[in-house]
């Protein structure tokens, strides 16, 4: 498991996910190999320790995790300030230069690491890596189970994966710069440009645009790859990948709805049960707000939820967090108003509903007969067309039953 962990660290390169986050490493190309190292090292780190803490529901963390991001963007800011101006650089360095001298002449140049390491911190705070297969597999076992530490080291093993593709693309960046590095005022310009480009980057996540700009793009592909890692690399857990296989017909049912109960708050709705369901059919879709493959199935959900509504289908979000900042209610109930979702939305901050349903996965849907029966399941992103015509065709039975 913790190859494949490692595996899963290498193809976040290739996700879109990945995207926002690029300028604050690549602006430390022309730094030292150390400092680099440094920079990727506080990521890692800094990603295990958010998402291990991610299990835990106490509020001091959730609320931590939030201000750390804003804490993050700062720190970004400033960076991208100081390569653009040598002046303010200058500035924003002095503060480290007096500690040092007054520490020891020997440590003036303590900055320096420092600063990469603290590139690194703000950048793992801002990342929020796609929660493809394999990294669903270590969250979601985390949450089951409890924050421990073959959960934390899955997490550095996967951290470390990332750091490694990451860091062979900032290193082969950095020997470009050092070919340009005979003509200064190209690399002045450079510099410049990268700092605008962090400074675009920090504005983009704080207003969350960086949602609105990798709408377009797909994790489909990536997911593609992860699911054949899971199922080619010898001795995996085979109960993990089971149901990512092969996805069961509409003739066979897989046994009655599981309980909706447990969720800490319902949205657009009352408190929905499986018995007062009976005689509709149910999409549940578990998501989160912040998971890119959420948002990309989105749209298809909505518009099934309004163009079926009127013929008895009943969509049902349950809203389970990946990260800490999700669990906060009022960013949900934001983020739901936000995103023009109408229908219920159960707020599983728990993971009562994830655990009644043994899910695994975002986004995951569930397909349940009038009759109670879940009927069909498909995890992650695509086959749209297929799960509409399943849709209909559970409506025409529910018709025809009722008739």
């Amino acid at each position: 498991m913790f190859l494949i962990a490692f595996l899963g660290g290498l193809l976040t390169v290739l996700s879109p996910c990945i995207l926002p986050v690029v300028p604050f490493l690549f602006a430390g190309i022309d730094r030292t190999r150390s400092s680099i190292l440094l920079t990727l090292g506080g990521m890692v780190l800094t990603f295990v320790l958010i998402s291990s803490l991610a299990v835990v529901s106490s509020e001091w963390v959730i609320q931590a995790n939030n201000a750390g991001r804003h804490v993050a963007l700062v720190v970004m800011a400033l960076f991208a300030l100081s390569l653009i101006s040598a002046r303010i650089s200058g500035w924003l360095a002095s503060p480290f230069v007096l500690l040092g001298n007054r520490l020891a002449p020997q440590t003036r140049k303590m900055s320096g690491p420092l600063g990469s390491l603290m590139i690194g911190v703000a950048t793992g705070l801002l990342w929020a890596p796609c929660a493809g297969p394999i990294l669903g597999v270590i969250l979601t076992g985390a949450m089951l189970q409890g924050a421990n530490a073959q959960t934390s080291l899955l997490l550095v093993a996967y951290g470390l994966g990332s750091a490694l593709s990451l860091g062979t693309l900032i290193f082969a960046g950095r020997g470009l710069v050092n070919r340009l590095k005979a003509s200064i005022p190209v690399t002045g310009r450079l510099r410049r440009a990268t700092g605008f480009a962090v400074l675009a980057a920090a504005l983009v996540i704080s207003t969350g645009a960086d949602k609105t700009l990798l709408a377009g793009a797909s994790s489909e592909g990536v997911s593609v790859l992860e699911k054949g890692v899971l199922e080619r690399v010898p001795k995996v857990v085979e109960y993990l990948v089971s149901k990512a296989k092969a996805e069961p017909t509409l003739d066979s049912a897989q046994g009655p709805m599981p309980s909706l109960a447990g969720a800490v708050v319902w949205l657009n709705s009352p408190a929905l049960t499986s018995e007062s369901l009976r005689g509709k059919v149910v999409l549940v879709d578990f998501w989160t707000y912040d998971c890119i493959n959420c948002q990309h199935a989105l749209p298809y959900v909505k518009d099934w939820a309004q163009k079926y509504e009127k013929d008895g289908l009943v969509v049902i979000g349950v809203h389970t967090p990946e990260y800490g900042f999700e669990r906060i209610i009022s960013n949900v109930r934001d983020e739901v108003k936000k995103l023009g979702i109408t229908y219920p939305v159960a707020i599983d901050n728990n993971y009562a509903i994830w655990r009644n349903f043994g899910n695994q996965y975002w986004p995951a849907h569930y397909l349940i007969d009038a009759k109670g029966q879940v009927r069909f399941t498909h995890f992650g992103e695509g086959r749209y067309e297929t799960q509409e015509k399943i849709i209909q065709q559970l409506l025409q039975e529910a018709k025809a039953a009722a008739a």
